[in-house]
C-alpha cells in the first residue's frame, strides 16, 4: 500500500527563495491523503541556504522535513543520490529548489500510479495545455534533441527526458546503481529505469515557470554535451 511520498530537493545557493517552494509543498494536499516526506540536500551552498532551511524547520515543526548537507560541492546528481538513498516513502518525486515547477501538480503525476497503471511518471513541459514561460529557443531545441537521442536507445517515446519532475516507485529507483553526479542524472536514470523488466512508464503534461540565467538558472551547453555522452555511455557502453 502507498502511504507516503518522498519529495527530494537538491539545493545549491537557494537561500533567498527556498522558503517559497517549501510553502508551496506544505500547502499541497495529496490525493489519497498520502503523507509528505520532504528531503533537502544542501550541496555545500555558498550563501545562507542552510540558515534558511533550519529557520524553516524551526518555524514548521509539523512538517516532516529532513535536512542533509554535503561538506563539499558534489553536484546535483550526487545530491539526488543522497536524497533517494534516504527516502522512506513508497514513492519518490524530484523537486528543484527554485520555482520553475509547481508542487500543486504532484497529484497529476501521482494519479497514474495510484490508479494502478504506472510505476514511473515523467512530467512533460512539452505536452498538454498547461502554462509555459517562453524563454530560450536553443535551450528548448537542445532539450528536444537530447530527448530524441535518448528515445532512440531506450525505445521510449518521451517528449521531455530532461524534465525535473520524475516520479518513481522507490523500490525501483533504489535498485539502480546511479553514478552521475551532475546533470547527467537525467539521461542515466532514464536509460536504467527503461531496462527494468515490465516497467510501466507514463508521461503527463505539466506547467513550467522557467528562470533566466540572471534569475539563477544553472545548466549550460557543457551540461548538454555531458548529457549526450551519458546517453551513449549508459545505453551502449556501461549498461549497469
Amino acid at each position: 500500500m502507498i502511504r507516503k511520498l518522498s519529495i527530494v530537493i537538491p539545493a545549491y545557493n537557494e537561500g533567498k527563495t527556498i522558503h517559497l517552494i517549501l510553502n508551496k509543498i506544505k500547502a499541497v494536499e495529496l490525493t489519497g491523503s498520502l503523507e509528505k516526506e520532504v528531503i533537502i540536500i544542501n550541496d555545500c551552498s555558498k550563501d545562507n541556504t542552510e540558515e534558511s532551511i533550519k529557520k524553516y524547520q524551526a518555524e514548521n515543526p509539523d512538517m516532516n522535513l529532513q535536512y542533509f548537507k554535503h561538506e563539499v560541492n558534489k553536484g546535483k546528481g550526487a545530491a539526488l543520490h543522497t536524497g533517494i538513498r534516504c527516502a522512506t516513502g513508497e514513492l519518490i518525486i524530484i523537486q528543484d529548489a527554485d520555482l520553475e515547477y509547481d508542487p500543486k501538480e504532484y497529484n497529476v503525476l501521482l494519479q497514474p500510479v495510484l490508479d494502478g497503471f504506472a510505476d514511473v511518471v515523467y512530467g512533460s513541459r512539452f505536452m498538454g495545455g498547461k502554462p509555459h514561460r517562453i524563454l530560450f529557443f536553443w535551450h528548448s531545441i537542445g532539450n528536444q534533441f537530447l530527448t530524441f537521442v535518448s528515445n532512440m536507445f531506450t525505445n521510449l517515446n518521451l517528449t521531455d527526458m530532461e524534465t525535473c519532475y520524475k516520479l518513481f516507485r522507490t523500490d525501483m529507483v533504489h535498485s539502480l546503481q546511479l553514478k552521475e553526479t551532475r546533470f547527467g542524472f537525467e539521461p542515466e536514470v532514464t536509460a536504467k529505469i527503461s531496462r527494468i523488466k515490465d516497467v510501466r512508464i507514463y508521461e503527463v503534461g505539466i506547467s513550467y515557470y522557467g528562470r533566466t540565467y540572471a534569475e539563477g538558472k544553472k545548466i549550460n551547453w557543457k551540461d548538454g554535451v555531458r548529457a549526450i555522452y551519458c546517453i551513449l555511455k549508459y545505453n551502449i557502453f556501461s549498461r549497469r
